[in-house]
């Protein structure tokens, strides 16, 4: 005979979101700065020549500028 037990209430599992990453390009150049008590990153796109980089931001921004680009020749070629 069963008896009767006590449902607990379940909450959805949420899964982690997936970070999203900035795709392997052959023209930017990740610099390493140091500021105060942290360090960080600093984005530069050397698209087209190599010649003069161009500042984009820190990484965060980077990831948001670098995926946007509409180049795809850029990318290289082991990226999906």
């Amino acid at each position: 005979m069963a008896l009767p037990q006590r449902v607990t209430e379940f909450e959805p599992f949420i899964a982690p979101a997936v970070e999203p990453r900035i795709r392997r390009c052959t023209f930017r150049r990740l610099s390493r700065i140091s500021a105060g008590s942290g360090s960080g990153y600093e984005v530069s796109c050397l698209y087209p020549d190599r010649r003069m980089p161009l500042p984009i931001g820190d990484l965060e921004t980077g990831l948001h500028i670098c995926a946007a680009c509409a180049a795809d020749h850029l990318f290289r070629p082991d990226e999906d």
